[in-house]
């Protein structure tokens, strides 16, 4: 007889209709009984909803529930999923992830408590970014495989794309909420921690995601995590945090540097170009002698932080494995990667300053606190 409860996984789809069999299978394949799955197509125009109601079957060993809404967005979906459910646990996942066959039995192998300090609320696994040829997709998946490695048992984030909640304590928390722009997974653990629950990491409970290629789609998604950033400092300030610091930020922090280094090193050549143009007949001797004394050290100073950014520490982890791992000409993917990174760092500076016109304007989740 299995005493086991009913664990509802939920999943919600916005034009990814190239992702929707590959994730519906890997969820039907679990090996956790017993288990429902709840698919939720959130006003796509691709034909996901097409391809997902062919999944629905009610009737089956695992019951498949398919819904359909407008174009509300994750936090809305997730809502209605969870509505939709019936289980005592609610997993959620992306739908550009493929569970392993083991992933919801490895995440209810670690609801039980520990100690009695431990009041378990949400279990979170591991993701594995998966790797194009290209260079976003390399330095995407060396980036979370750095996150996860020293990640500790009590955590402060049940990652949106392999977590499982408690659906009691989510339903007291007033679940997702539809306001909140982006990071809804951090937004809803921080509140299950404040009201006093756990959230324990299952490194065995493993989800593969597809690649993240693609540039464009790269710093757009960085940008979107800084913006959503500054309304979740906001909300929850240090001083208003308990358990688990903050313990998946990753390389971002010293990604922003990165920017205002570069943006400073040629601040410190201006002066010298106004020289060259206007000093006496442009005498070479006199315009070497002032751009040693005055702009090459700083210049090379500067550059050389930012080289010892790039290159040491916990970016520069991520920076050597990429590199090493690449299969391109190791000098190409230096420079590619410092471009990248220039890049990553400016998307960030712009998604901050998106989130202060946000709090300012109290739109996109400033608008109400925990």
């Amino acid at each position: 007889m299995n005493d086991n409860p009913l664990i509802s996984i939920t999943v919600c789809v916005r034009n990814g209709k190239e992702w929707v069999d590959g994730c519906l299978e890997s969820l039907t394949n679990q090996t956790y009984r017993p288990l429902e799955i709840i698919a939720v197509d959130d006003g796509s125009t691709d034909g996901s909803r097409e391809c997902l109601e062919k999944w629905h079957n009610p009737e089956g060993e695992v019951p498949i529930f398919v819904f359909t809404q407008d174009a509300l967005g994750l936090s809305a979906g997730r809502n209605l999923a969870v509505r939709k459910s019936k289980g005592e646990w609610v997993a959620i996942t992306d739908i550009d992830v493929r569970p392993t066959q083991n992933w919801i039995s490895n995440l209810y192998e670690k609801s039980h408590p520990v100690d009695s300090n431990e009041n378990i609320v949400a279990v979170t696994g591991r993701t594995i970014f998966e790797r194009a040829d290209d260079l976003v997709s390399v330095l995407r998946s060396v980036e979370i495989e750095s996150k996860y490695r020293s990640r500790p048992r009590r955590t402060s984030l049940a990652n949106g794309p392999c977590s499982m909640f408690n659906r009691k304590h989510l339903d007291d928390i007033g679940g997702f909420d539809p306001s909140w722009y982006h990071a809804e997974d951090m937004e809803v653990s921080l509140k299950l921690i404040s009201q006093g629950g756990s959230i324990v990491y299952a490194p065995e409970a493993v989800v593969a995601h597809v690649p993240e290629s693609g540039r464009k789609r790269f710093l757009a998604k960085r940008s979107r995590d800084a913006r959503a950033h500054v309304r979740i400092m906001r909300n929850y300030p240090k001083k208003r945090r308990i358990g688990a610091d903050f313990d998946f930020i990753g390389s971002s922090t010293l990604v922003l540097l990165v920017a205002p280094l570069w943006f400073t090193a040629i601040l410190t050549g201006l002066p010298f170009l106004y020289f060259f143009l206007t000093a006496e007949n442009n005498n070479w001797e006199e315009i070497q002698t002032w751009w040693q004394t005055n702009v090459l050290l700083v210049t090379m100073a500067l550059l050389l932080i930012q080289e010892l950014i790039l290159w040491r520490g916990p970016l520069g982890v991520v920076n050597r494995t990429a590199i090493f791992q690449s299969k391109k000409n190791r000098l190409y993917v230096y420079f590619a990667l410092k471009g990248l990174i220039i890049q990553w760092s400016l998307a960030l500076w712009k998604g901050l300053m998106l989130g202060c016109l946000d709090a300012i304007l109290k739109r996109n989740g400033h608008n109400s606190r925990s």
